[in-house]
Protein backbone atom coordinates (compact mmCIF):
# COMPACT_ATOMS: atom_id res chain seq x y z
CA UNK A 1 0.00 0.00 0.00
CA UNK A 2 1.51 3.48 -0.89
CA UNK A 3 -0.67 5.47 0.95
CA UNK A 4 -0.52 5.71 4.96
CA UNK A 5 -2.91 7.51 6.94
CA UNK A 6 -1.37 8.69 9.96
CA UNK A 7 -3.13 9.91 13.21
CA UNK A 8 -1.03 11.18 16.13
CA UNK A 9 -3.24 11.88 19.36
CA UNK A 10 -1.82 14.70 21.42
CA UNK A 11 -3.85 14.89 24.42
CA UNK A 12 -3.69 15.28 28.64
CA UNK A 13 -3.24 12.31 30.32
CA UNK A 14 -4.79 11.69 33.95
CA UNK A 15 -2.29 11.21 36.38
CA UNK A 16 -1.69 7.84 37.18
CA UNK A 17 -4.89 6.14 36.47
CA UNK A 18 -5.21 3.47 33.86
CA UNK A 19 -8.33 3.27 33.87
CA UNK A 20 -9.45 6.89 33.39
CA UNK A 21 -7.15 7.32 30.56
CA UNK A 22 -8.45 4.09 28.57
CA UNK A 23 -12.23 5.32 29.17
CA UNK A 24 -10.80 8.50 27.72
CA UNK A 25 -9.02 7.21 24.84
CA UNK A 26 -12.32 5.16 24.42
CA UNK A 27 -14.03 7.98 23.38
CA UNK A 28 -11.46 9.21 21.16
CA UNK A 29 -10.91 6.54 19.25
CA UNK A 30 -14.39 6.24 18.73
CA UNK A 31 -14.84 8.94 16.35
CA UNK A 32 -11.61 8.13 13.71
CA UNK A 33 -11.94 6.26 10.90
CA UNK A 34 -10.15 5.61 7.71
CA UNK A 35 -6.88 5.21 9.52
CA UNK A 36 -4.34 3.17 9.00
CA UNK A 37 -2.02 4.01 11.95
CA UNK A 38 -2.84 5.93 15.30
CA UNK A 39 -0.53 6.63 17.90
CA UNK A 40 -0.95 8.05 21.47
CA UNK A 41 1.83 9.59 24.18
CA UNK A 42 4.26 7.78 25.73
CA UNK A 43 3.30 6.05 28.86
CA UNK A 44 -0.17 6.83 27.80
CA UNK A 45 -1.90 5.37 31.05
CA UNK A 46 -0.30 6.63 33.71
CA UNK A 47 1.67 10.22 32.35
CA UNK A 48 5.70 9.85 32.76
CA UNK A 49 6.46 9.11 36.39
CA UNK A 50 9.24 6.92 37.79
CA UNK A 51 6.81 4.58 40.26
CA UNK A 52 4.42 4.21 36.94
CA UNK A 53 5.26 0.79 36.74
CA UNK A 54 4.70 -0.22 40.45
CA UNK A 55 0.88 0.41 39.85
CA UNK A 56 0.10 0.30 36.32
CA UNK A 57 -2.45 -1.44 34.54
CA UNK A 58 -1.16 -4.99 33.89
CA UNK A 59 0.53 -5.52 30.19
CA UNK A 60 -2.37 -8.10 29.59
CA UNK A 61 -4.99 -5.60 30.45
CA UNK A 62 -3.87 -2.63 27.76
CA UNK A 63 -2.27 -5.54 25.34
CA UNK A 64 -6.30 -6.54 24.85
CA UNK A 65 -7.51 -3.14 25.18
CA UNK A 66 -4.94 -2.12 22.28
CA UNK A 67 -6.17 -5.30 20.12
CA UNK A 68 -9.54 -4.70 20.88
CA UNK A 69 -9.28 -0.82 19.32
CA UNK A 70 -7.20 -1.44 16.58
CA UNK A 71 -9.80 -4.48 15.40
CA UNK A 72 -12.67 -1.80 15.84
CA UNK A 73 -10.64 1.03 13.86
CA UNK A 74 -9.01 -1.54 11.33
CA UNK A 75 -6.17 0.07 12.62
CA UNK A 76 -2.24 -0.41 13.81
CA UNK A 77 -2.83 1.27 17.43
CA UNK A 78 0.20 1.51 19.90
CA UNK A 79 1.81 4.41 22.38
CA UNK A 80 4.38 3.39 25.59
CA UNK A 81 3.13 2.51 29.25
CA UNK A 82 5.14 1.39 32.13
CA UNK A 83 4.96 -2.37 31.92
CA UNK A 84 6.59 -4.53 34.99
CA UNK A 85 8.76 -7.36 33.86
CA UNK A 86 9.81 -10.22 35.62
CA UNK A 87 13.25 -9.03 35.03
CA UNK A 88 12.45 -5.01 36.32
CA UNK A 89 10.37 -2.28 34.84
CA UNK A 90 10.20 -1.10 31.28
CA UNK A 91 8.92 1.97 29.43
CA UNK A 92 7.39 -0.25 26.64
CA UNK A 93 6.04 1.14 23.64
CA UNK A 94 3.53 -1.27 22.21
CA UNK A 95 1.79 -1.37 18.93
CA UNK A 96 -1.38 -3.83 18.06
CA UNK A 97 -2.86 -4.86 14.55
CA UNK A 98 -6.08 -5.21 13.47
CA UNK A 99 -5.40 -9.12 13.33
CA UNK A 100 -4.33 -9.00 17.18
CA UNK A 101 -0.46 -9.23 16.62
CA UNK A 102 1.67 -6.80 18.89
CA UNK A 103 4.53 -5.24 18.66
CA UNK A 104 6.54 -4.52 21.16
CA UNK A 105 10.46 -1.87 21.71
CA UNK A 106 11.76 -1.34 25.39
CA UNK A 107 13.01 2.40 25.50
CA UNK A 108 16.74 1.91 25.10
CA UNK A 109 17.70 5.70 26.36
CA UNK A 110 16.84 6.25 29.94
CA UNK A 111 16.37 9.93 31.04
CA UNK A 112 18.94 10.02 34.17
CA UNK A 113 18.09 13.77 34.97
CA UNK A 114 14.72 12.36 36.34
CA UNK A 115 16.32 9.21 37.16
CA UNK A 116 14.33 7.17 35.09
CA UNK A 117 17.69 4.55 34.90
CA UNK A 118 17.18 3.79 38.33
CA UNK A 119 13.75 2.62 38.19
CA UNK A 120 13.74 1.18 34.14
CA UNK A 121 15.75 -1.29 32.52
CA UNK A 122 17.27 0.05 28.76
CA UNK A 123 16.06 -1.95 26.08
CA UNK A 124 18.64 -3.87 24.17
CA UNK A 125 17.65 -3.34 20.78
CA UNK A 126 15.53 -1.37 18.14
CA UNK A 127 12.70 -2.93 16.59
CA UNK A 128 11.66 -2.11 12.67
CA UNK A 129 7.96 -2.96 12.00
CA UNK A 130 6.49 -4.40 8.75
CA UNK A 131 3.15 -3.32 8.60
CA UNK A 132 0.73 -3.14 5.23
CA UNK A 133 4.20 -2.58 3.39
CA UNK A 134 5.25 0.32 5.24
CA UNK A 135 8.42 -0.34 7.29
CA UNK A 136 8.41 1.38 10.63
CA UNK A 137 10.45 2.37 13.65
CA UNK A 138 8.86 3.13 17.06
CA UNK A 139 10.69 5.09 19.49
CA UNK A 140 10.05 6.34 22.92
CA UNK A 141 10.97 10.20 24.27
CA UNK A 142 14.43 10.46 24.98
CA UNK A 143 15.42 8.44 22.35
CA UNK A 144 15.00 11.50 19.80
CA UNK A 145 18.64 12.76 20.97
CA UNK A 146 20.73 10.11 20.43
CA UNK A 147 20.55 10.12 15.83
CA UNK A 148 23.06 7.30 15.75
CA UNK A 149 20.08 5.36 16.96
CA UNK A 150 17.81 6.12 14.90
CA UNK A 151 20.12 6.23 11.89
CA UNK A 152 18.45 4.60 8.86
CA UNK A 153 20.61 1.72 7.08
CA UNK A 154 17.34 2.18 4.29
CA UNK A 155 15.52 -0.19 6.62
CA UNK A 156 12.54 2.39 7.38
CA UNK A 157 10.27 4.55 6.15
CA UNK A 158 8.51 5.92 8.67
CA UNK A 159 9.63 6.67 12.45
CA UNK A 160 7.52 7.20 15.24
CA UNK A 161 8.41 9.10 18.32
CA UNK A 162 6.30 9.17 21.86
CA UNK A 163 6.98 11.30 24.49
CA UNK A 164 6.16 13.19 27.80
CA UNK A 165 8.38 15.90 26.54
CA UNK A 166 8.20 19.54 28.96
CA UNK A 167 7.43 22.57 27.34
CA UNK A 168 9.90 24.23 28.58
CA UNK A 169 12.35 22.22 25.89
CA UNK A 170 9.67 22.34 23.04
CA UNK A 171 11.80 23.84 20.82
CA UNK A 172 14.45 21.28 21.10
CA UNK A 173 11.85 18.82 20.48
CA UNK A 174 10.71 20.58 17.20
CA UNK A 175 14.22 20.91 15.98
CA UNK A 176 15.42 17.09 16.54
CA UNK A 177 12.20 15.88 15.15
CA UNK A 178 12.64 18.23 11.71
CA UNK A 179 16.65 16.61 12.06
CA UNK A 180 15.78 13.11 12.59
CA UNK A 181 13.28 13.30 9.54
CA UNK A 182 15.74 15.41 6.92
CA UNK A 183 19.14 13.18 7.98
CA UNK A 184 16.71 9.89 7.64
CA UNK A 185 14.96 10.82 4.29
CA UNK A 186 12.17 9.27 6.31
CA UNK A 187 8.79 10.67 7.49
CA UNK A 188 8.90 11.38 11.18
CA UNK A 189 5.58 11.86 13.59
CA UNK A 190 6.36 12.96 16.76
CA UNK A 191 3.26 12.49 19.75
CA UNK A 192 3.72 14.40 22.64
CA UNK A 193 1.22 15.37 25.63
CA UNK A 194 -0.53 17.97 27.06
CA UNK A 195 -1.46 18.79 29.73
CA UNK A 196 0.35 19.18 33.21
CA UNK A 197 1.27 16.58 35.56
CA UNK A 198 1.53 16.04 39.18
CA UNK A 199 5.27 16.75 39.73
CA UNK A 200 4.22 20.06 38.80
CA UNK A 201 5.55 20.17 34.88
CA UNK A 202 3.80 21.58 31.69
CA UNK A 203 3.20 19.63 28.18
CA UNK A 204 2.40 22.03 25.29
CA UNK A 205 2.13 18.76 22.70
CA UNK A 206 3.49 20.64 19.68
CA UNK A 207 3.26 17.50 18.37
CA UNK A 208 4.54 16.92 14.37
CA UNK A 209 4.12 15.05 11.35
CA UNK A 210 6.76 15.76 8.83
CA UNK A 211 7.84 14.72 5.47
CA UNK A 212 11.51 13.49 4.51
CA UNK A 213 12.44 16.80 3.05
CA UNK A 214 11.27 18.62 6.37
CA UNK A 215 7.76 19.48 4.99
CA UNK A 216 5.89 20.28 8.54
CA UNK A 217 2.64 17.79 7.09
CA UNK A 218 0.64 18.72 10.44
CA UNK A 219 1.34 20.38 13.72
CA UNK A 220 -0.45 20.68 17.25
CA UNK A 221 -1.15 23.86 18.70
CA UNK A 222 1.21 24.54 21.56
CA UNK A 223 -0.88 23.37 24.72
CA UNK A 224 -3.66 22.52 23.02
CA UNK A 225 -4.85 19.25 22.81
CA UNK A 226 -5.56 18.03 19.60
CA UNK A 227 -6.08 14.86 16.28
CA UNK A 228 -3.46 15.34 13.73
CA UNK A 229 -3.77 13.82 10.49
CA UNK A 230 -1.71 13.00 7.49
CA UNK A 231 -1.49 11.19 4.13
CA UNK A 232 2.06 9.76 3.69
CA UNK A 233 3.22 8.43 0.17
CA UNK A 234 5.45 5.40 -0.06
CA UNK A 235 5.69 6.58 -3.45
CA UNK A 236 6.83 9.90 -3.10
CA UNK A 237 9.38 8.50 -0.59
CA UNK A 238 10.65 6.03 -2.88
CA UNK A 239 10.88 8.91 -5.74
CA UNK A 240 12.51 11.15 -3.33
CA UNK A 241 15.22 8.45 -2.11
CA UNK A 242 15.80 7.98 -5.73
CA UNK A 243 16.37 11.53 -6.72
CA UNK A 244 18.34 12.65 -4.15
CA UNK A 245 19.74 9.56 -2.58
CA UNK A 246 22.00 10.74 0.45
CA UNK A 247 21.36 7.50 2.13
CA UNK A 248 23.94 5.75 0.51
CA UNK A 249 26.49 8.07 1.74
CA UNK A 250 25.79 7.48 5.47
CA UNK A 251 29.20 7.01 7.20
CA UNK A 252 29.22 2.49 8.03
CA UNK A 253 31.56 2.44 10.88
CA UNK A 254 28.80 4.78 12.86
CA UNK A 255 26.31 2.79 12.92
Amino acid sequence: MSALNLSVLQQPLVWMDGEANLRFFDELLAGLTGRDLIVLPEMFTTGFAMEAAKSSLPEARVVGWLQEKARAADAMIGGSVAVQTPAGAVNRFLLAEPDGTVHRYDKRHLFRMAGEHQHYLAGEKREIIAFRGWRILPQICYDLRFPVFSRSRNDYDLALYVANWPAARAAHWQALLLARAIENQAYVAGCNRTGHDANGHSYSGDSRIISPQGEILAAGEPHQPAVLSAELSLDKLREYRERFPAWRDADEFSL
